[in-house]
């Protein structure tokens, strides 16, 4: 028997989150009953109020107990949570003593999404691996330089503390500790019938380069928007600090510094995305797009293409390209 708290944050917040995860473990509940069995989950909603109210008061959340009163659990669920990232930590403040209290007595904590960010400030992540949304992730690393992130990842298990990807990825977390707990065999069922897709490990493929411009640096967003119109040119780090008369090492501690990426590694980032929305919605073959994007080496094009998306061009292509789809189908 395993005692799960599903944390209610305040502000913002992803309802799907709260409901997917109380989803998935009741449908195990309810299998288990179907077989003639007790249920192996007690699910709690623990909130910091009586109601929340979320997506201008369409919905409502309405938590079993209140923080003060929540009894010793086995497993933390934290939700995806959202809008001006500072402002709701702090409405969300009141749990993170609670959670390292949990934690210190052996309690199991799973944050969803951007739900990493509350985790991250218990401090228990700090050099333990960890994701988050994709489009999180230079905000993440900027905040919490001391945790391992891994914004590729669908799922990290890290002794007791995980963490899923963006989005509706949760759901794979959920399935993954439905088998920790109950078994290969129930998790296949809670997949099948939830329709979740369990081979998923990363989530590069989902992921959209918008290029890191919120910093300050004006001459580092100078250099990225050179980068970005002229993708398909053969650009040089040499080129670039000449250009703007910063000095070769100064320009890419500066560029490092502002975007996370280095200028070789954002360059590479640019064409890449850019070779993405080829392959998605024209005809052009994948050669045909790797010269456009300024690459000559088939071999270190694809090499790259597939580092960064986790999927060749021609796989790419034949999942995300809608005229292609619908002339196979």
């Amino acid at each position: 028997m395993k005692h799960i708290t599903i944390l209610v944050p305040q502000g913002p917040s992803i309802l799907s989150s709260v409901v997917g995860a109380y989803k998935v473990f009741n449908t195990v509940n309810q299998r288990l009953m179907q077989m003639g069995k007790q249920p192996f989950f007690t699910i709690q909603l623990v909130g910091l109020t009586d109601e929340t109210v979320l997506y201008d008061g369409l919905f409502a959340i309405r938590p079993s107990v209140l923080l003060p009163n929540a009894a010793k659990t086995d497993l933390i669920i934290i939700p995806a949570i959202q809008g001006d990232m500072p402002t709701s930590l702090k409405m969300n403040g009141p749990f993170i003593p609670w959670i390292k209290e949990q934690h210190g007595n052996g309690t199991e904590i799973a944050s969803l999404c951007t739900g990493a960010f509350l985790l991250a400030c218990t401090g228990l992540l700090d050099g333990k691996r960890c994701s988050t949304h994709w489009v999180a992730a230079a905000a993440f690393r900027q905040a919490f330089p001391a945790v391992n992130l891994q914004a590729e990842k669908i799922i990290t298990d890290e002794m007791g503390i995980y963490s899923s990807g963006g989005a509706y990825s949760f759901l794979n977390l959920m399935i993954y500790l439905v088998e920790k707990f109950c078994g290969h065999e129930m998790a296949i069922f809670c997949a099948k019938m939830l329709e979740i897709e369990i081979e998923r490990k990363s989530q590069s493929p989902f992921a959209i380069f918008m290029g890191q411009k919120e910093h300050d640096d004006h001459q580092v967003k100078k250099a990225q928007l050179y980068m970005e119109n002229n993708v398909g040119q053969k650009v040089s780090v040499e080129q670039l600090s000449s250009m703007f008369a910063i000095s070769r090492r100064n320009f890419e501690r500066r560029f490092k510094k502002a975007t996370s990426n280095t200028p070789v590694e954002y360059l590479q980032r640019v064409k890449i995305e850019a070779a993405k929305k080829s392959l998605e919605s024209t005809r052009e073959n994948v050669n045909e797009v790797m010269y456009a994007v300024g690459y000559s080496d088939s071999k270190a094009f694809r090499t790259m293409f597939k580092k960064i998306t986790g999927l060749s061009p021609l796989d790419y292509r034949n999942k995300y390209n809608r005229e292609l789809a619908l002339r196979v189908n």
